[in-house]
């Protein structure tokens, strides 16, 4: 994701704004018809220097002594007038906010599904607290520009021009004048301007750091307590708020700077214009109503200059947070829906335990030396035959950790998957489960490429359960449910009754209406894999993954977790990443991965008996567990 932020951050001010402009189009919607109420706003605020000019010279001064009634009316329709502007400045707010909070919610949306969309190894190469920060912070800072600083820019410009030509009515030589004062700032805008945006850029990334280190500690709270790491984590949380707080300073300090040329030269400009206004004055060649009113306007003009640095404070925010929820929303996703999917129903490409599977072969049978297992199944439960077709794989800027796999597992065979560390069996199930696609050759379901099926299907016939199964703070029977489809209370009592773990629920205090807590830690850890098994089951998939999880739970709970097992996987092909080889005695199908190759595949005992690699991992096993 890196490249990609380094591309947003190379886009201007104005690209970035366009950009993110065309990612949420419901944010600049009926924007003529506000700019026109915008406009007729403005003009309303010209009425006071005019009423001014108008009531000194024709009023006040008039010729033949002051005129009491004329100033009166003139006040009159100034007031009506300004009081229309403010009727029409509230409804520009009112558009303004509304269409604005469309299109942020369509941004926020739009990031959102993109980030989730985006594979895990992309989501891994991002701490998880700063891609959280793009869909919140870095978006609320669009937010704030949008809704308050694009609203004073729109209105500010419009009445820096209206100024600027009220001016040039009532005196040309003045009005050179005031913008001869503002040519030093005209100058330093954009030196300052990218000054600051770099400032802001760094201040959204340690916003990023500062939320990530948090979240992190607060997640991780329980293993920083047992390892008594509490003063090195509040170490690291000083140093990501310290780093922020020192950025958004050197930010803001820059701001502060360019606010005080504005308030400097604004003074000038005033005075400047009292210098030389009182001497064309004494000239006759302005009116004492034309100078009143000349210095309004020279009030309404400096007034938009000064909010320029604020309005450039929020501007620079947005457009640092902007760019980078451009760069999540250009990051591709890696697992994309196919072109033309394939339905593996109207394919006939559906697997039904030993309906399409050879009938009677085993891996004793010698079938392609060990490679095909045909599946025992009663025909009662669904099941899937997985094909590896030369299957290579290399994580980016690394080298490659599988070599060529070519495996065949016919429908309703139960698999293990053994190997040391780092083996490449991890990447076996996540290529099989499409959480990433491979670099060279095929995974097939069915006969069926997996990148040629809608994602949808994929996750409705592959299922992964993870050795840590992930809970959402709500009830066991809730994440039990989870999932695309709604399913009914009966329905969860009868998966978990189903799966024999009725037993272990009706202990709870509120059975499945027990609180699982925030992440499930109300739970145990075996208690937590039993929830995915059932969720699993409920799920009612093709083909299971499995990531053994049994290695550190007490042995009540492993044995509902391996009841359970038996009755989810039975039928239905499975394929198991074992971590202890106990799970790989009563697998049908054993298949051993070194190095990033299959080695060996074959049943429990003929590896066994065969000497090789499995053999020897079996017997260190044997000697290590006695």
């Amino acid at each position: 994701m890196s490249s990609q932020i380094s591309s947003a951050s190379e886009l201007g001010v104005v690209a970035t704004v366009r950009r993110g402009l065309q990612l949420s189009p419901a944010m600049v919607e009926g924007i003529r018809v506000t700019l026109l109420l915008a406009a007729v706003a403005t003009i309303g605020r010209v009425v006071v220097p005019v009423t001014v000019q108008q009531a000194t010279d024709n009023g006040i001064l008039a010729a033949g002594g002051p005129d009491v009634a004329h100033v009166v009316l003139l006040c009159l329709i100034g007031f009506a007038v300004l009081l229309v502007t403010g009727r029409v400045s509230a409804l520009v707010n009112v558009r303004l906010y509304r269409t604005s909070e469309k299109g942020l919610a369509q941004l926020r949306v739009r990031t959102f599904r993109h980030v989730h969309d985006l594979s895990t190894l992309t989501q891994s190469t991002e701490k998880r607290g700063s891609l959280v920060s793009r869909v919140t912070s870095d978006v609320d800072t669009v937010s704030m520009f949008v809704q308050r600083g694009g609203l004073m820019l729109v209105l500010n410009a419009g009445q820096l021009m209206l100024a600027s030509l009220a001016m040039l009515v009532y005196s040309w030589q003045l009005a050179l004048l005031v913008w001869a004062c503002f040519l030093p700032m005209i100058f330093l805008a954009p030196r300052a301007q990218r000054v600051v945006s770099v400032a802001y850029a760094g201040v959204r990334v340690r916003v990023g750091a500062m939320l990530s280190a948090i979240s992190e500690s607060v997640v991780g709270a329980e293993t920083i307590r047992a390892f008594g790491a509490s003063e090195r984590t509040q170490r690291r949380i000083d140093t990501a708020v310290r780093e922020h707080r020192e950025a958004a300073v050197r930010a803001q300090t820059y701001v502060a700077l360019a606010f005080s040329t504005g308030v400097v030269l604004s003074a000038v400009a005033l005075a400047a214009v009292v210098v030389l206004g009182t001497y064309l004055g004494v000239r006759g060649d302005i009116s004492i109503g034309a100078l009143l009113a000349f210095l309004f306007l020279v009030q309404m003009f400096t007034g938009p200059v000064q909010n320029a640095t604020e309005m450039l404070n929020e501007l620079q925010n947005a457009v640092a947070g902007w760019r980078r929820v451009i760069a999540v929303l250009e990051t591709p996703v890696d697992v994309t829906e196919p072109d033309e999917p394939v339905d593996l129903s109207r394919a006939g490409h559906r697997g039904r335990g030993g309906a399409d599977a050879p009938t009677g072969a085993t891996a004793a049978d010698g079938v392609d030396a060990g490679r095909v297992v045909a599946a025992p199944s009663d025909g009662t439960h669904r099941a899937a035959r997985v094909t590896f077709e030369g299957v290579r794989y290399a994580y980016p800027g690394g080298p490659e950790v599988l070599h060529g796999v070519d495996l065949t597992i016919e429908p309703g065979t139960q698999v293990a998957v053994v190997g040391e560390t780092g083996s490449g069996k991890t990447t076996l199930a996540k290529l099989l489960a499409r959480l990433m696609d491979p670099t060279g050759g095929r995974v097939l379901l069915d006969g069926v490429d997996l990148r040629d099926l809608r994602l949808r299907e994929l996750r409705s016939r592959v299922v992964l359960v993870p050795q840590e199964g992930f809970l959402f703070d709500g009830t066991i029977g809730s994440n039990i449910a989870y999932g695309p489809t709604a399913r009914s209370a009966e329905q969860v009592r009868e998966a978990v009754t189903s799966l024999g773990l009725d037993g272990w629920t009706d202990t709870l205090p509120a059975g499945l209406d027990t609180p699982v807590g925030q992440r499930g830690e109300s739970l145990s850890a075996g208690e937590r894999q039993l929830v995915a098994l059932a969720r699993a089951y409920l799920a009612d998939a093709d083909l299971l993954i499995l990531d053994e999880a049994t290695s550190a739970v007490d042995p009540a709970t492993e044995t509902r977790i391996n009841r359970a097992l038996d009755r989810l996987t039975h039928g239905r092909t499975s394929v198991t990443i074992a971590h202890r080889l106990s799970t790989a005695e009563a697998a049908d199908l054993v298949v051993v991965v070194d190095d990033g190759d299959v080695v060996e595949t074959g049943g429990h005992h003929e590896l066994v008996g065969s000497d090789g690699t499995y053999a020897h991992m079996y017997r260190s096993w044997v000697a290590q567990t006695r």
